[in-house]
């Protein structure tokens, strides 16, 4: 009769021993279960891969900040925008409208700001006298172009971090992990006893979550920058084209003031 069926049969037979070994199992499992645990993991990692954690940890919460802020930027931008764009093709009239926005600048869009700024640059140049249409249009043209260029600044602003985290992130977990990893090889060689999968286990998994929270740091990034960007092009695109159509309105104006009558 082999060990195990002598052993078997020795359990049967004494049900307190059965009892105990069971209870000896449990203890164990949850000993194991608990020491797996990701904090306790987090907690007796080196104080290398704890600041890396912690650097990951402060990306994630930054990178989140800037796209709940971004967010909704982008969308006050676009319901500006679509209300501007309404007005100024309604067919009133541009004096009013431009008083109107330059009077309400805190809630105005980057186009309307666009517009403000040409329009103030046409009454300028008009009231100095200028005759000459392509000097005037390029004065126009000219502080627009400024304008847009701000406009673009604010737009993009806080886009570059999340593809800083987005790009680097993975990397940074990834160090975390190769560190973490050797520093669990180099204790595995100073054992005098033989190595088994628990020894080993805890030092790998706690190097591995260094690269879980890279990537989770890394993953909304990504698609956010790539969610921003894009609508932050397709701004800009508006933005430039209004800017032609303006100039366009601009030359006709003074084409039919200067008309002999």
């Amino acid at each position: 009769m082999s060990n195990t069926a002598v052993y078997a049969q020795q359990l049967i037979s004494d049900p307190a021993s059965a009892e105990a070994v069971t209870e000896t199992a449990a203890a164990v499992a949850t000993h194991a279960a608990d020491s797996m645990s990701i904090i306790t993991l987090i907690s007796e990692a080196s104080l290398t891969v704890q600041f890396v954690m912690l650097i990951l940890l402060l990306a994630s919460m930054f990178s989140w900040s800037v796209i709940f802020t971004k967010f909704m930027t982008l969308r006050k931008e676009r319901s500006l925008t679509n209300k501007f764009e309404k007005e100024f093709w309604s067919g009133g009239s541009m004096q009013a409208l431009y008083k109107q926005y330059a009077a309400e600048r805190e809630v105005t869009s980057g186009m309307s700001e666009i517009f403000v700024s040409g329009y103030r640059e046409y009454q300028r140049l008009t009231e100095r006298g200028y005759a000459n249409n392509a000097d005037l249009l390029d004065g126009v043209q000219r502080a627009m172009r400024v304008e847009l260029s701000r406009e673009i600044e604010h737009l993009e602003s806080q886009i570059p971090f999340l593809a800083t985290v987005g790009s680097t992130s993975p990397y940074v977990g990834l160090f975390g992990t190769v560190w973490g990893i050797m520093n669990s090889f180099r204790a595995l060689g100073l054992q005098t006893q033989q190595a088994t999968v628990a020894s080993v286990a805890p030092g790998i998994a706690e190097a591995l979550i260094a690269t879980a929270m890279g990537l989770f740091a890394a993953i909304p990034a990504v698609i956010a920058y790539n969610r921003f960007s894009t609508d932050v092009e397709k701004l800009i695109g508006k933005y430039e084209i209004f800017m032609e159509e303006f100039v366009s309105i601009v030359n006709r104006q003074l084409t039919v003031e200067k008309k002999p009558s």
